[in-house]
């Protein structure tokens, strides 16, 4: 059986770009509503934007230490199919939500994973990212993959940081993710895509799917 990578692409904002990474054939497409991201979406765009979102196609809000409360009526008011935490959200935390979520941790040396086992059963899935003391994701830095295979993992694993369409074959190769979240690595500037990049990236996940025993 052949493996097949799923794709998120994140910090949508614009139309063409949505309509290019679905016909593309990408998995997710992500909104951030995060306060201090340079792709960050109001409500009311991000809203626009999901109704044209196809089924079978999540559309995934990012947040990041955001009230609950805050959360669930943009998930509502939206039809966000899927949520992205990015921050100290607690399991507790995690359970009020009304959609599967996505847990997000940085990944740096020395790491075992042990802080993923509390999330076990709520989290639909684990998304990996580069450690950085000041930011919580979007550094647009890869980090040491090998690092993965020394981690307690209890779900499906998401892979993002840095990743392009020069990198993400090597990535899938070493690191084996459930799904890649790409974002800076296939843009122009912040929260608009460089269409040839995307469909780029797409083909090296497709190649190297195709490659792995």
């Amino acid at each position: 059986m052949v493996n097949r990578t799923r794709i998120k692409v994140c910090g949508i904002t614009d139309p063409d770009d949505l309509a290019h990474a679905v016909s593309a054939g990408v998995d997710g497409v992500g909104f951030i509503f995060a306060e201090k991201s340079p792709r960050r979406i109001e409500p009311e765009k991000a809203r626009e934007l999901i109704r044209a979102v196809p089924p079978f196609v999540d559309a995934v809000g990012v947040f990041v230490n955001e009230d609950p409360d805050v959360v669930t009526d943009i998930i509502k008011y939206c039809g966000l199919t899927m949520v992205q935490l990015h921050g100290q959200e607690n399991i507790d935390y995690c359970r009020l939500m009304p959609v599967r979520v996505l847990k997000s941790f940085a990944v740096k040396n020395g790491a075992d994973g042990s802080e993923m086992a509390a999330y076990a059963g709520v989290a639909a899935g684990y998304l990996l990212d580069t450690y950085d003391q000041g930011m919580a994701g979007g550094t647009g830095r890869a980090f040491d993959w090998n690092l993965i295979k020394g981690l307690r993992i209890p779900g499906p694993v998401l892979l993002a940081g840095g990743l392009g369409p020069e990198n993400v074959g090597e990535a899938i190769s070493v690191a084996r993710p459930f799904a890649v979240d790409v974002n800076s690595g296939v843009e122009k500037s912040p929260g608009r895509k460089d269409h040839a990049l995307l469909t780029a990236l797409i083909e090296a996940v497709r190649r190297a799917d195709l490659e792995l025993p």
